[in-house]
């Protein structure tokens, strides 16, 4: 059988014989003789003939060539692959093996490698075909080349050389890449997770519910945060972010930046206010880190959220009739540039209403604008009904979003229920506005009274209230200005009682000496209240308030 025509066409047998032949023809070239025998024998024991000095390639024999390389090889032939030839790398690497039987009984590894199936269609398209990096049971990975090859003789049978590389060096270096990738992968997602809250914030007035889904095992974890904090008096912060980049440095920028708003929060300023501070903070922990931000706040009082965004996709609400509204501008640049004022905008959330906050993983494709993203949003949030993690489930299966998912994506749902019934006689409101100096003050206490014990307090709560109120009166009485607003606030779970005025001056708590005539109401009402607190309001004055937990 001659192999001269196709053992040229190997991938490496040409420059591995004519390293031979230039090997083989130093000795002639100096006038030397080969010792005798030193050609060796072949791997079935036959003697092999010296080459001639200056063979060409052609004039080599396929056995010998093969028989050289350090590379698995076999050949097979016939549809049922009858081992025809094995060289002695392939012997050293999985063993004896008999000729003339079939390879699926003679040569098990094949097998094992998947390439009976691959053989069958080398043979049916005469096109060669390569697997990479298949692993044996015997230990060692192979890529293996099978082409299609035509035997002497006057049948002319078509058959299949089996090449098989060693590749398991570059196969457990990869594992081993891919092992430590994981574990990075694992260290950045339970950083992430522990940033994150993980009991959400439940007011008064609000349902929240909260998802965060990691990018899959190929994607690298990202900085995406959400939020919920309460500010007091009924009123509600929520936040929501990405930071733009991926692995443990963007977590961990993504937990100081969450910290920050949590601070900032505290401090009751506005929403653009608050972002004015964090753009800032951005730009000093890395400037190289660049992350958008929704910082929104809700008050009962006012049916509306106020907002306000650093460069992140708009709000959408859904309201009770199933219409979706998207917050329009304002929107600045991502926090981190610097050099821009934030402004504060304001969208409905009456009862009944659904508000949705999310990152792009959730609306970005490679394969279209993100408008259009947020528009598959906005129609999944038409028919998305029931409680937020309801709705927040669905939204994730309407957009796509799976475990192999190829970003971060976090999803906030608050809703703003419309309370009927007995759990609408939980939630009262009551006012009034302080008019005539002076006398003002026993018309407070006079209107506190009848209130509280209108929603049937306790004794001891009713006392607690109208105390806590005459000396909030009292205290923006004389140092606040008008118009000045006493507001009275039950929900299932506390009483608020609040008071306006249009002086931005803030109070705060200090130890009065014995001889003070003044300067005692906001202790006594920090030490009677369960909290209390004040803040500007954006008409230019404050409202101080405190809160008493309800008996359970």
């Amino acid at each position: 059988m001659n192999f001269t025509r196709w053992s040229a066409r190997l991938p490496g047998t040409q420059r591995r014989a004519a390293a031979r032949d230039d090997q083989g023809s130093v000795p002639a070239a100096r006038g030397e003789s080969a010792q005798p025998g030193s050609a060796g024998a072949h791997p079935d024991g036959t003697p092999r003939k010296p080459a001639a000095a200056g063979a060409s390639l052609d004039t080599l024999p396929a056995r010998e060539l093969l028989g050289q390389l350090p590379a698995p090889v076999a050949l097979l032939h016939g549809p049922e692959h009858r081992v025809t030839y094995v060289n002695a790398a392939y012997t050293a690497a999985f063993g004896p093996r008999v000729c003339g039987g079939p390879a699926a009984e003679a040569l098990p590894e094949l097998a094992e490698l998947s390439l009976l199936p691959l053989m069958n269609q080398v043979l049916r398209t005469g096109t060669p075909r390569t697997v990479k990096s298949r692993k044996v049971q015997a230990g060692g990975s192979y890529t293996v080349t099978c082409t299609p090859v035509t035997t002497g003789g006057t049948d002319g049978e078509a058959g299949v050389l089996v090449y098989a590389t060693d590749v398991t060096d570059h196969a457990e270096a990869a594992e081993r890449l891919r092992a430590s990738e994981r574990r990075h992968r694992e260290t950045a997602v339970t950083l992430q997770r522990s940033l994150l809250p993980q009991d959400l914030e439940q007011p008064d007035d609000l349902r929240i519910a909260a998802t965060y889904q990691p990018g899959g095992t190929d994607a690298a974890v990202g900085g995406d945060w959400y939020d919920v904090i309460t500010l007091g008096a009924g009123r509600t912060a929520l936040v929501i972010g990405d930071v733009m980049g991926r692995g443990v440095r963007a977590a961990a920028v993504m937990g100081q930046l969450r910290t920050a708003v949590r601070a900032y929060a505290r401090l009751d300023l506005p929403p653009h206010e608050v972002l004015q501070l964090l753009d800032v903070l951005a730009a000093e922990i890395d400037a190289s880190q660049i992350a958008t931000c929704v910082y929104a706040v809700h008050d009962p009082n006012e049916g509306h959220l106020v907002y306000a965004s650093a460069g992140h996709l708009p709000i959408l609400v859904r309201d009770e009739d199933g219409v979706v509204h998207r917050a329009e501008d304002p929107t600045g640049p991502p926090l981190g540039t610097g050099g821009w004022m934030h402004t504060s905008g304001t969208i409905a959330l009456p009862p009944g209403s659904t508000a949705v906050l999310y990152t792009d993983g959730l609306v970005e494709r490679r394969s279209e604008d993100i408008d259009e993203g947020v528009g598959s949003l906005e129609r999944a949030l038409a028919g998305a009904v029931g409680a937020p993690q309801v709705v927040c489930d669905r939204l994730m299966r309407s957009l796509g979003v799976t475990a192999e998912h190829d970003d971060d994506v976090a999803v906030l749902v608050v809703q703003h229920p419309a309370r009927t019934g007995t759990s609408a006689e939980l939630f009262h409101n009551a006012s009034l506005e302080l008019l005539g100096g002076i006398e003002a003050a026993p018309r407070a206490r006079a209107f506190a009274t009848g209130v509280l014990a209108s929603w049937r307090f306790p004794v001891e709560l009713c006392d607690l209230g109208v105390l806590a109120a005459s000396e909030l009166v009292a205290n923006s009485l004389q140092h606040g200005t008008p118009p000045m607003r006493l507001g009275l606030r039950r929900t299932d779970r506390r009483l608020i009682i609040e008071v306006t005025d249009g002086d931005d001056h803030l109070p705060r708590r200090r130890r009065a000496e014995p001889a003070d005539e003044a300067g005692r109401g906001i202790s006594i009402v920090a030490t009677i209240a369960t909290s209390w607190g004040s803040r500007r309001t954006p008409g230019g004055g404050k409202a101080v308030w405190c809160e008493f937990e309800l008996p359970g």
